[in-house]
């Protein structure tokens, strides 16, 4: 692949920060099976067949297939050919019948390599159109497993703040009926009103947030809302996999976006060779061979060949050419500045998800501590309000504490699962590098091209 090729004068690291998992698996390339949810794979695998971002991306591969051969039709001699038949009357004379037919042939030698770069540059621009591609389905299908997620987590925290709705009203009858038997004050009755009403509020605001997540999802999808349904209820039984990063090299073969980039340099590298040719003289062979007669059967007794070279170049032409020329370099800086951002920025996207999973993975063990002790802490409660010895206020704040702490651990499991997705679309999604010769496939197809590959050094400079 061309990304090893090309050195883009960025250090890389040996390893990454954040410490390696152990007995991690390598990510393939259908990286969202690992989370073992039936739904979600049928969901991924709809929205890349049916979403209109990526179609739209397929035609663009197309677009740039076709140019590929147009490109290439330089190389070869253009041939054409005529045929013409007039029956004249002239007022006086007898009718005539004139027959012609010709032939010709012309060819533009390619002396500094102007056309093949052409040609070189609009296959790089397929190279990095496919990689685009690619680039837009990684995103796509981490998209769908972060919404597909948030809606299971938003519907099972719905159900959580249900339960905590539901202690909130029998909490304000005990109070409601202390106030009643003169043990509470009517500023208890509404504190707790108050309270039963926010929770009213969360539990709409999560049915809420879980339909537009839905909604977000179908549209993702290619679908409408209306034809979408979600089964899933919880992340509960969902275990982020484990993944191996492998070594920060790697993702330089890794990532499309990379692959993208880098195409995107060569093409620009090729676009400088053809900018520096047009300032160059050119020579064009033609031949021509045509015949004409009144008589059909005679057309070819005295034929006529023509053969001829012409010799072109540029001697004024108000810089125009010159500043093609520095047009083409400049571009060429711009995708070599481009590239290179391609590459850090992956490198702060993988660095930056393990960071993430460490960091959460922390918090859930704190955060499965903090549910341990309110379950404990609840259970004490109950054993001592059936003994006499606790009020049902205690339990009723002992439940609701351990309400808070299960929501927490629900948003923390969304996060700890967003993070995989995270750091599955940073390390590529399991693109490999030959997964782009679909394009060269194309082109050979097309063309009958065999692509060659350019290298191209930290400076930009590409060479066959």
């Amino acid at each position: 692949m061309p990304v090893a090729q090309t050195d883009a004068g960025v250090a890389l690291p040996a390893q990454w920060q954040s410490p390696a998992s152990r007995d991690a698996g390598a990510v393939n390339a259908q990286w969202w099976r690992s989370f073992g949810s039936v739904e979600l794979a049928a969901l991924v695998e709809s929205a890349q067949r049916d979403s209109f971002d990526v179609a739209a991306a397929v035609a663009r591969v197309r677009q740039a297939d076709a140019l590929v051969r147009i490109s290439g039709a330089s190389l070869v001699p253009e041939i054409t050919a005529g045929a013409a038949a007039e029956r004249v009357k002239a007022v006086g004379y007898p009718v005539v019948n004139d027959y012609s037919g010709y032939f010709a042939a012309s060819y533009e030698l390619d002396l500094w390599g102007a056309n093949r770069s052409a040609r070189q540059g609009a296959i790089d621009t397929l190279g990095a159109t496919a990689a685009a591609r690619d680039a837009v389905v990684l995103t796509l299908t981490g998209d769908i497993a972060d919404t597909y997620w948030q809606v299971l987590a938003l519907r099972e925290r719905a159900a959580i703040a249900r339960e905590d709705l539901a202690a909130g009203q029998q909490l304000l009858g005990f109070i409601q009926s202390q106030y009643r038997a003169g043990a509470a004050t009517p500023g208890d009755v509404a504190q707790q009103t108050a309270l039963v009403a926010q929770l009213r509020q969360s539990v709409a605001q999560y049915v809420q947030q879980a339909h537009d997540s839905r909604i977000a999802l179908a549209v993702l999808s290619g679908r409408a809302p209306q034809s979408l349904a979600v089964s899933g209820v919880s992340i509960d039984d969902v275990t982020a996999p484990v993944i191996d990063a492998g070594l920060p090299v790697d993702v330089l073969t890794r990532r499309p976006d990379i692959a993208a980039a880098e195409r995107q340099l060569a093409a620009a590298n090729a676009n400088v060779t053809v900018a520096r040719a047009a300032m160059l003289p050119s020579i064009t062979l033609t031949a021509q061979f045509g015949a004409g007669n009144t008589h059909l059967a005679n057309l070819f007794d005295h034929p006529i060949y023509d053969l001829a070279a012409g010799l072109s170049a540029p001697i004024f032409n108000a810089g125009r050419l010159a500043a093609n020329r520095d047009l083409a370099l400049a571009q060429r800086e711009e995708r070599l500045a481009n590239y290179r951002s391609a590459i850090v920025a992956a490198l702060g996207d993988v660095e930056a998800a393990l960071n993430a999973i460490d960091g959460i993975e922390a918090r859930q063990r704190a955060q499965d501590e903090a549910l341990a002790q309110a379950s404990v802490a609840l259970n004490q409660a109950e054993s001592r309000y059936r003994a006499g010895a606790e009020t049902l206020l205690s339990v009723l704040d002992a439940q609701r504490t351990l309400y808070a702490a299960r929501d927490g651990a629900v948003q923390l499991k969304l996060a700890r699962l967003q993070a995989a997705v995270a750091l599955f679309k940073a390390l590529g999604g399991g693109w490999q590098a030959n997964r782009g010769g679909a394009q060269t496939a194309a082109v050979n197809h097309e063309g009958g091209v065999d692509r060659s590959e350019a290298n191209c050094s930290s400076a930009g400079e590409c060479h066959e």
